[in-house]
């Protein structure tokens, strides 16, 4: 029996699955301050593993399952492959994004204190704002990817997201 593919894919592009299928976080290096944090985290990996173009470098497997961890405080992106076989890990500095993030979460706190007591034109004027936040967060994200995992652009936005609910985890933490 002969498999079918889509046209002009070829057999190679066919075998490659270049995606994220897992994500897991280290619960002891990134622990969640309570169960608003914790949904925040579950819905950001849920649309991240939803949809996603993610690939390595150099690697030409996949799918892939990423762990995710914090090493002074700096994230650290373990990558795997379905069966566990290590791929790459790096790490990421999240100092270039605090400035944004903090943007972020100041937005979207005017944003949902909008929505109680102003015109639909001003809640649009400040959801077109958080959304030139989150994209400038994500091509940020994607720069500092760059050489090392390729992802489209919604892909960054996702994985952009998450990063926003790590950090509001850690942020929102007993002692911080």
């Amino acid at each position: 029996m002969r498999a079918l593919f889509p046209s002009g894919q070829m057999l190679a592009e066919v075998m490659t699955d270049k995606r994220l299928i897992a994500v897991e976080i280290d619960e002891e290096t990134l622990t969640s301050s309570g169960p608003d944090a914790e949904h925040e985290r579950r819905v950001a990996i849920f649309d991240l593993i939803e949809e996603n173009s993610f690939g390595v470098i150099d690697d030409d497997g996949g799918p892939y399952v990423l762990h995710l961890s914090m090493v002074e405080r700096k994230l650290v992106f373990d990558i795997r492959h379905e069966d566990g076989e290590k791929v790459h890990a790096f790490i990421l500095s999240v100092s270039p994004f605090r400035g944004i993030i903090r943007d972020y979460f100041m937005i979207c706190e005017s944003y949902y204190s909008a929505i109680k007591n102003q015109t639909p034109h001003q809640i649009e004027a400040i959801d077109m704002a958080r959304r030139g936040i989150h994209n400038e967060g994500s091509s940020l994200l994607a720069e500092r990817l760059e050489g090392k995992i390729e992802v489209d652009f919604d892909t960054a936005r996702r994985l952009f997201t998450l990063i926003c609910a790590l950090h509001a985890g850690q942020a929102r933490g007993p002692g911080k």
